[in-house]
């Protein structure tokens, strides 16, 4: 296979935003970073727990001695605090602005499909409740308290049929066993938003920007055996120090990024209550499915034109292609369709 360089069409300059998408471990930010060096670019990270800071190995941030070029919406906030999709479409739409001000072209990158909506559709929050969000993250923290507790009182299936009463369309997509989504649903509503407009299909959604939307693909045979890889990785370069360190300063407390996969694992590895084995195969088997519901959220698009690296990365298995070969490679088909 060859993995040379090749020039960028012409028709690859006027573009405004570059979209990259896909599931975790499909090499998206390696691609994002090597595509915006060609372009004169920067990066937009679309991935809801890089915006936190010290949570760094496990949520696969390019070290900042690896980056070609400036990087946005990484470490925007620490961890005991609650960032919501509505304050990221803020900050994610101002970096576009500014990157655009300075004729460069931005280039989104992520996996949080949510987000990746936020910053680039015309997609509203409502407007007063983000700024209470904002003035005071506390009430937020406060009220999802109170939410958990609501559902622990009621038990699972009462409190769904409470959100079935408030938000029907919201409750038919949730299942009733799906605390968490519920109480999400109802902290949208209370944004004056919803689960369902926010999980509804593409079709009613258009980009405020001009945008050209690549998602990589790489088939499930492929991909877990990566996952594997990169988990095994991330504990070998340190996620558990890291996890250690971000204990010592309240993390445990952190309602969002305290559900991160790989760090809640391993916050109850540190209590002494399992083994790190145990909790090495459980991130495994959590980054396997939150893939698979990445690459289900994506499919649905279809503004999304989509490179099969799945080829790639079996060499890249086989010990033919080195990382930054793999790299080359998906450069060079992604630019095959500017």
């Amino acid at each position: 296979m060859s993995t040379e360089h090749q020039p960028l069409p012409k028709t690859a300059q006027p573009l405004e935003v570059i979209a990259i998408v896909g599931a975790t471990g499909t090499g998206k930010s390696a691609l994002a970073d090597a595509l915006a060096a060609k372009l004169g670019g920067e990066v937009i990270s679309a991935d809801s727990m890089q915006v936190y800071r010290g949570m760094d190995i496990g949520t696969a941030k390019v070290p900042v001695g690896e980056r070609s070029v400036r990087y946005h919406c990484i470490d925007l906030v620490d961890p005991g605090i609650t960032f919501t999709a509505a304050l990221y479409q803020q900050a994610a739409r101002s970096a576009v602005e500014d990157i655009m001000s300075r004729g460069k072209t931005p280039v989104l990158c992520g996996g949080t499909g949510l987000y990746v909506r936020a910053a680039l559709d015309d997609f509203c929050f409502d407007e007063s409740r983000l700024a209470e969000l904002k003035a005071s993250n506390a009430d937020f923290l406060s009220r999802r308290e109170d939410l958990k507790q609501q559902a622990s009182e009621m038990g699972a299936v009462a409190f769904h049929a409470l959100l079935q009463r408030e938000d029907p369309e919201s409750a038919a997509l949730i299942h009733p066993n799906n605390v968490r989504r519920v109480i999400r649903a109802f902290e949208l509503l209370g944004q004056g938003s919803s689960y369902a407009s926010q999980h509804s299909g593409f079709s009613d959604f258009k980009a405020v920007y001009r945008v050209r939307f690549f998602g990589l693909m790489v088939e499930p045979e492929v991909l877990y055996p990566l996952i594997e890889q990169r988990v095994d990785k991330m504990v070998e370069v340190g996620l558990l120090d890291e996890v250690r360190n971000l204990i010592e300063t309240g993390f445990s407390q952190a309602i969002t990024a305290g559900q991160a996969i790989g760090y809640k694992e391993l916050v109850s590895v540190l209590a002494g209550d399992r083994l790190l084995a145990e909790a090495v195969a459980e991130i495994k088997q959590s980054t396997r499915r939150y893939a698979k519901r990445q690459r289900t959220w994506f499919k649905r698009d279809a503004r999304i034109s989509w490179i099969d690296a799945s080829d790639v990365y079996t060499e890249y298995l086989d010990s033919k292609l080195s990382a930054d070969d793999v790299s080359t490679a998906l450069l060079q088909r992604l630019c095959c369709l500017l």
